[in-house]
């Protein structure tokens, strides 16, 4: 009997995809991912046992259509590893059935008492009868697989490694499975599709050809450049360094993004990596770095991936479906990036929540992210909470997958393993800025100085007193109170800028701050902290209200950034702001800034960075830099494994408090690619990505709110679920402020304000 893995039209069969064909092209797929870091044989194996409960003559009768209950064709090829018969080590057996179990659900938990689809559940359930056939896809014998894996333990993290090698073998499968279905279908169908990135190493030659003539264009005749002309030059000289972790420290203004690209790209050029990966701390400063890797490199070289817009939202009963025609077709369409372009730039929340996740869609893209230059922008955002777990799998990645991880910061956090026990990464001698602290000197254009309480009316007063100068404050909240009090006040060149906008409406006021700092106009800016970095402004003077250190640091580089003015007069003002209390976090971080503070005259001075990172991480122990005791849940003692991913996957947060995307179609391209949702043949990633310029963040339960009254919806539903969620309501966006959802359920935007 022939068994079938998807159905066609043609009810001869004549042009179904048998099971041995898709079962033996996901085995070569998946072995051709893994091969790249020494886990081609585990994955190869794991693509040809991944569907073997199609063989249950149950399945035969769900293919055409016929009732009946679902068939679980995820489980069988995980029981078969699991069987004592099989001949499979158990660890190896355990890694390999959670890839083949979750690779429609998710990865599973080894053992875990309240969840039924954990790996013990599942396989203790009574399995089908397969056929013969299904005998054929074991191997005699499992030595190269087990050598694959044992290769990628180190003693003393043994089970990080192992769980982020079946992580690694999950990818594999994952990306073979989507793209051999997508494959069947298109050509079932007719369509093809440009799915082939460039490779790296081919545009190298080019990359760094326009990388020169960029920095050359550059005017030698200021200090500034040529100091950052000296900073590139000695950072790239570094290029031969081993891979691995690697500091690069340069303060705020010596042009740390563009050197850290010359960098990458030599550093590739010299160990052969396969891409570079660009992550930032904020979706609000994605945009000015993804503008300058396109000019420098070309659009088409360079993806950009946010995590606003969610493109695969399980649900109950999603847990295991059987994989019809239409549900490997909503799999197609709801697949995520792979990653396979040669520069991609990211978000820390896409990069580390994929790392950790257990969602199929989430973790196609890992295998890619393997052999990968990873450039961390503004390090020291990386969350307390879960800190050990993600500078471990920054050392898993450089110690087994060909990573070089380069920690880029104005100011380096404690993370070297002679500071942070335990926990701490091996960067002694990975510095790739010439001397840190004289360049902190050489680059000091402002001062910070302590100014005490300051409420709403006197920031306004202080404002008021200065042609150009901003206040950064702690919540949207907050900005849009004093926003509205600078209006009241009647101050002339007020603009607030905070995530109450969309990133393509927030590119334009930033041009208009330009070009009234350029033009000598009045400029009085009130924002969050999505100004403080990535953000290239030049103010006089501003006000920072209390903070983190690293955040006042950031906030005091955008005051004299070009260094025309005089020091003394160039000032960053530090306030408490006595009715806006910081959030809980952010005022931790701001009481160790005030403990610095009061043995230190020079916040700038890297001595005083150094004591406030000691306050903030070496003091926090182990119990604050892994909240949730994620450590822990990565067992195996020679003999068994205990892999918690999907408990993981749902704690490890860099966000305490996620919120949700509200799309904000006000002109012409919006309006247009809400339109697309509607066409079934349109991707949802690409257009999550199009739309991604045209969201706002809001809290959950304020979105339900604006949806309960009427004042927007999920478009295209059937065909999107919960994905894109668009205003409908105009009058609750405007030009000056953003988005206004407090107060939804009876005011639009221009009423309140009346």
């Amino acid at each position: 009997m022939t068994h079938y893995a998807h159905s066609g039209t043609q009810a001869d069969r004549s042009d179904w995809q048998t099971l041995l064909d898709h079962l033996r092209m996901v085995a070569l797929l998946a072995q051709d991912r893994g091969a790249a870091f020494g886990l081609g044989a585990a994955a190869e194996l794991a693509g040809r046992l991944h569907d073997l409960g199609k063989y249950d003559p149950a399945f035969d009768r769900v293919l055409c259509g016929e009732p009946g209950p679902v068939v679980d064709h995820s489980t069988a090829g995980g029981r078969v590893l699991l069987d004592p018969a099989s001949g499979c080590p158990k660890p190896v057996a355990e890694a390999l059935a959670q890839t083949i179990l979750g690779h429609h659900a998710g990865l599973p938990d080894t053992n875990s008492p309240e969840d039924g689809g954990c790996l013990v559940a599942r396989i203790a359930r009574p399995g089908a009868a397969l056929a013969a056939q299904a005998s054929a896809d074991m191997p005699e014998d499992f030595n190269a697989v087990s050598d694959e894996f044992r290769r990628k333990l180190r003693k003393d993290k043994a089970g990080f490694d192992f769980s982020v090698a079946t992580r690694m073998v999950f990818s594999c499968l994952v990306d073979a499975d989507y793209r051999d279905t997508e494959a069947f279908y298109d050509a079932l169908e007719g369509r093809s599709r440009d799915r082939d990135w460039p490779a790296l190493q081919s545009l190298l030659p080019a990359f760094r050809a326009r990388f020169d003539a960029h920095m050359a264009a550059f005017d030698p005749g200021t200090d500034l450049n040529r100091l950052r002309a000296e900073i590139l030059a000695q950072v790239r000289a570094k290029a031969a360094l081993p891979p691995g972790l690697i500091t690069l420290s340069v303060p705020t203004g010596g042009g740390k993004t563009l050197a850290s690209l010359g960098f990458a790209l030599d550093h590739a050029a010299c160990h052969g990596h396969r891409r570079i990966i660009y992550a930032i701390p904020f979706t609000s400063i994605i945009d000015q770095t993804v503008q300058v890797f396109a000019d420098l490199l070309g659009a088409e070289n360079v993806l950009e991936h946010h995590s606003a817009i969610e493109i695969e939202t399980p649900g109950p009963g999603r847990r295991e479906a059987a994989d019809t025609k239409d549900r490997s077709r909503d799999k197609v369409r709801q697949a995520m990036e792979d990653w396979a372009a040669p520069v991609v730039v990211t978000t820390n929340v896409q990069l580390f929540e994929s790392l950790f996740a257990a969602r199929p869609s989430r973790c196609r893209k890992l295998h890619n992210i393997a052999g990968s230059v990873i450039v961390l922008d503004e390090a020291q955002c990386l969350p307390r909470k879960v800190l050990l777990p993600t500078l471990a799998m920054l050392d898993t990645l450089c110690a087994h997958y060909g990573c070089t991880v380069v920690l880029c910061t104005a100011t380096q956090p404690a993370f070297d393993s002679a500071q942070l026990q335990p926990g701490g990464l091996a960067l002694a001698g990975r510095e790739l800025a010439p001397d840190p602290g004289t360049l902190a000197g050489r680059l000091r254009r402002a001062r910070i100085v302590q100014g005490g309480a300051m409420d709403d009316a006197g920031l306004v007063a202080a404002l008021a007193a200065t042609p150009q100068g901003f206040v950064i404050v702690n919540s949207r909240r907050h900005a849009l109170a004093l926003y509205r009090a600078a209006e009241a006040a009647g101050l002339e060149g007020l603009l607030h800028l905070t995530t109450r906008q969309y990133p393509a409406h927030r590119r334009e006021i930033i041009e208009q701050i330009r070009a009234r700092l350029k033009a000598g106009q009045p400029c009085r800016l009130i924002a969050t902290s999505l100004i403080e970095a990535g953000v290239d402004l030049d103010f006089p003077c501003g006000w920072r209200a209390e903070a983190g250190l690293d955040s006042v640091i950031q906030a005091a580089g955008r005051v004299n950034r070009e260094g025309k003015r005089p020091l003394d007069a160039s000032v960053l003002t530090v306030f408490s702001a006595p009715d806006n209390a910081p959030p809980g976090d952010v005022a931790q971080l701001a009481g160790a800034m005030q403990s610095v503070a009061r043995g230190c005259d020079d916040l700038l001075d890297p001595a005083a960075i150094r004591r406030w990172f000691e306050e903030v991480y070496w003091r926090a122990g182990p119990k604050r830099l892994d909240a949730e005791g994620l450590m822990d849940r990565f067992t195996f003692d020679g003999s068994a494994t205990n892999f918690a991913f999907r408990t993981v996957a749902e704690r490890y947060r860099m966000i305490d408090s996620p919120m949700v995307p509200v799309i904000v179609a006000r002109d012409e391209t919006a309006a247009d690619w809400v339109a697309r949702l509607s066409n079934e043949w349109e991707k949802s990633g690409p257009l999550a990505r199009a739309l991604q310029p045209f969201t706002v963040q809001i809290p959950q339960r304020a979105r339900e709110t604006l949806r309960a009254n009427d004042k927007g919806d999920f478009e295209a539903a059937p065909l999107r679920g919960d994905a894109f969620f668009v205003l409908s309501d105009g009058g609750l966006y405007r030009d000056d402020f953003g988005l206004w959802w407090e107060q939804a359920d009876y005011l639009s935007a221009d009423q309140s304000v009346i």
